[in-house]
């Protein structure tokens, strides 16, 4: 089956449900209805289907890129998070208490935030750039709508910030960290332009430009933390589901990667209880039934 016939197919078959994060008041107001899919091939071909090009918030999205521009500096930070599943909310404060300031791995919020820590300043800048530029899409930026909700809104990132601070795990002030991972996390971007930039992971590290910006154990390592931890506390069903490495955000959107061959980005803002988009992972389980592309 041709890929255009099959994401068609696939946005003709799933239904959206569940319920959209509304802890984020700009998040809120997003319908739960919409829906939108894209593969980009290696070469940046890319077929798309439903809302596919329309902007959304990519939240929790953003960790795998700034986790990969951390690892193409050097692999320092894995002294500062772990690479284990959490098995706990993303927003746990009670597992990090346990293990004394460590995260258990760079997606859950406390491990993200340690990982733009370990960036630094300008940290949101970096990654917009980077991304405007494996995207193609040099219009990308933040909304500045949800990053102010966001920040409004942020005192459990807050208390998991100085909680870690407490611990030494923290290296500039609290309140300049949360800055920069609000507005990473509020970056906007279509289906269209998260699976072109998720494209280097597919390519083994290399970017869209010709460059690397990983090694290939380097884009293995990311993709690994993807598969085992990209989707917060249901890593294993969507492992057992989709098989592929993933990371999802509470915008709704997901990126998974066919290392080889393409990426994905599925779009519906309607999640489960678990933080994940129910008609995204749906998407994806039909796309690797359909094609039998996985990692297994």
């Amino acid at each position: 089956m041709e890929l255009q016939q099959l994401v068609d197919r696939i946005a003709s078959e799933v239904t959206p449900g569940g319920a959209v994060a509304d802890y984020i008041p700009a998040l809120a107001r997003i319908d739960p209805h919409a829906f939108g899919l894209a593969v980009a091939t290696l070469d940046g071909e890319v077929f798309g289907a439903g809302q596919y090009d329309r902007p959304f918030s990519i939240q929790s999205i953003s960790k795998a890129f700034t986790l990969a521009l951390a690892l193409a500096e050097n692999d320092d930070v894995w002294s500062r998070v772990g690479r284990e599943p959490s098995g706990s909310p993303f927003n746990s404060l009670v597992q990090l208490e346990t293990e004394q300031g460590i995260p258990r791995n760079p997606f859950i919020n406390a491990g993200a935030v340690v990982v733009t820590d370990h960036l630094g300043l300008g940290a949101a800048d970096r990654l917009l750039e980077f991304l405007r530029q494996e995207s193609g899409n040099p219009a990308l930026d933040v909304d500045p709508e949800v990053a102010k909700s966001e920040l409004e809104h942020s005192d459990r990132n807050r208390a998991l910030a100085h909680f870690m601070a407490s611990y030494g795990n923290m290296r500039n002030p609290v309140d300049v960290v949360l800055h920069e991972y609000v507005r990473q996390c509020s970056i906007a971007m279509s289906c269209a332009d998260l699976a072109r930039a998720t494209l280097f992971l597919a390519r083994h590290g290399v970017r869209n430009d010709g460059t690397r910006l990983l090694g290939v154990s380097g884009a293995k390592r990311v993709n690994a933390v993807m598969l085992t931890c990209g989707t917060y506390d249901a890593a294993g069903q969507f492992a057992y589901r989709v098989g592929l490495p993933g990371k999802s955000g509470v915008g709704g959107g997901i990126i998974a990667v066919v290392p080889g061959k393409c990426a994905i980005c599925v779009w519906s803002p309607a999640l489960d209880a678990r933080g994940n988009s129910v008609a995204g992972v749906d998407a994806l389980d039909r796309f690797t039934t359909l094609t039998g592309w996985s990692v297994f």
